[in-house]
């Protein structure tokens, strides 16, 4: 018994004498935010052709996270599901942020997930370099109905006393994120040409859009912003909202394309990060495919847009998941190939 001890108590000091492992050197985080079931295999979700196409075989728990962390070989690459929603999205990255398993000093980051998109700029199957990111869900509501009858909305900006009231008054309360204009541009760049998927399924819904032609040509590259919330809105009227929500809190500097719901969350949770010398949140992307319209076409209703298709079934969601890998891979293999470079130098055009 007193030699089993003796071994242990010696194993034990050993172990604490060994030298610590040292972190994972992060180049790209690849962050989608659903995956229907599993990370492969079966029907996928954002995060499926992620994991198989760039071979992030390695699975390493995150139990303070939604999802466990996927790897490539090397660790250069790893991937994460957040969940859906800007506040699963924040506390997940926020989670794999602080990890001392990893380190992500160098790391770029990169949202790739579907989104609702603007019919007057986005077609569907499209996908859209966020440069400006706006949350849609800080602010005061009155109901429409017992709003004052000169108002255009009865939802207003927080620590406002009317929509769109000026001057705007910055909060730094996550309003909104203009990302890197350097290295959105380079990335738009990098891609803008890429051939997307088109089908017959989207020509239908593309047609269904007469006098809207940027709803109704195929499916491009763009850049533009995209508005986070956690509200799954639709229709005519919460589309011209989002329009002059975008415009207004980003005083006039972007152009609303996209709507999601996870990445103010996911770039408060960066902004925190860098702050803490953990992550630097000039390196991240946005890129938002349009899986379907945030609005009804000509002669329909919001009601009929919004239940015309089960979301799980829209004819833009394999194009939407395919222009998600295609286009942001892009992104992901330039910054490895020259990464002696853009370790230390944001890319630019």
């Amino acid at each position: 018994m007193l030699i089993r001890c003796l071994i242990a108590l010696l194993s034990l000091a050993a172990a604490l004498r060994a030298e610590p492992t040292a972190p994972i050197k992060v180049k790209v985080v690849i962050l989608a935010m659903f995956e229907v079931g599993d990370d492969t295999g079966d029907k996928p979700g954002e995060f499926q052709f992620w994991v198989e196409r760039e071979k992030l075989d390695r699975v390493i728990p995150l139990p303070a996270a939604y999802h466990p962390v996927r790897a490539n070989a090397d660790g250069s690459v790893i991937g994460i599901v957040t969940g859906m929603g800007n506040i699963r999205a924040a506390a997940t990255v926020m989670a794999l942020g602080l990890d001392p398993r990893f380190d992500f000093s160098q790391a770029y980051w990169l949202v790739a997930g579907i989104s609702g998109a603007d019919p007057h700029d986005v077609s569907v199957g499209s996908a859209v370099w966020a440069d400006w990111v706006v949350d849609g869900d800080l602010g005061h509501e009155i109901d429409a109905r017992e709003k004052p009858a000169e108002w255009s909305t009865g939802y207003f900006p927080f620590m406002r006393k009317a929509p769109y009231e000026q001057p705007r008054k910055e909060q730094n309360i996550g309003e909104a994120y203009q990302l890197d204009p350097g290295l959105v541009d380079w990335a738009y760049a990098l891609t803008k040409d890429t051939s997307l998927e088109d089908s017959a399924g989207l020509k239908e819904k593309r047609a269904l859009y007469a006098g809207l032609p940027n709803a109704q040509t195929p499916p491009r590259v763009l850049k533009g912003a995209t508005l986070s919330a956690l509200t799954f809105w639709h229709g005519a009227l919460l589309n011209e909202w989002a329009n002059r929500w975008v415009a207004y809190h980003s005083e006039g500097r972007a152009n609303y394309m996209t709507s999601a719901m996870e990445d103010t969350g996911t770039l408060q949770a960066l902004t925190w990060l860098a702050r803490a010398g953990k992550a630097d949140v000039r390196r991240a992307l946005v890129l938002r495919t349009a899986s379907n319209y945030d609005m009804q076409w000509p002669g329909a209703t919001a009601e009929q847009s919004i239940n015309g298709e089960d979301h799980a079934a829209y004819s833009g969601y394999m194009p939407s998941l395919e222009a998600a890998h295609k286009v942001g891979s892009q992104v992901v293999h330039a910054l490895l190939k020259d990464w002696d470079r853009y370790a230390t130098e944001l890319p630019k055009p």
